[in-house]
């Protein structure tokens, strides 16, 4: 839960220069994640 806390918080923070903004900090780190998967994968 920290590290999901974490995440949300980071791109939160990165793209609306806002820690609490964790609604679409969440958005934003879950679309991360898939695209780093997709790219390692060769997808992308």
């Amino acid at each position: 839960m920290k590290n999901i806390y974490n995440a949300c918080a980071n791109a939160g923070e990165k793209y609306y220069g806002n820690k609490n903004a964790l609604v679409p900090g969440a958005n934003i780190a879950g679309f991360e994640r898939v695209a780093e998967a997709m790219m390692a994968q060769g997808l992308v």
